[in-house]
């Protein structure tokens, strides 16, 4: 298996348009929530994060929202941290890591 990978997992959003996706994800993942959640996908920039408590929710955490001297976890890790960031063009969540 290559050490990057893009997430594979698709949440069941049978019936709704990403519209309706994104504003229920903004709406349950306010800025400052707390999340936690199992990496589900690598690149060299950060992880992403299947959102516990959130099904349709994929978050970003980038290398630089992690602590100081934090190397990239690996898939499958519980990781914790904090919504710092929505990215309306994409439809991103955006998490720094604790």
């Amino acid at each position: 298996m290559d050490e990057y990978n893009w997430p594979t997992r698709r949440p069941d959003v049978s019936g709704q348009s990403p519209e309706e996706v994104w504003t229920a994800t903004f709406a349950a993942l306010p800025l400052g929530a707390f999340v936690a959640g199992e990496v589900i996908a690598r690149q060299p920039f950060g992880v992403f994060i299947c959102v516990d408590g959130v099904p349709n929710a994929v978050a970003l955490a980038e290398i630089i929202a992690m602590p100081e001297g934090m190397g990239l976890p690996a898939l499958g890790i519980r990781i914790r941290g904090e919504v710092i960031d929505h990215v309306e063009h994409n439809h991103q969540v955006r998490v720094r890591l604790h």
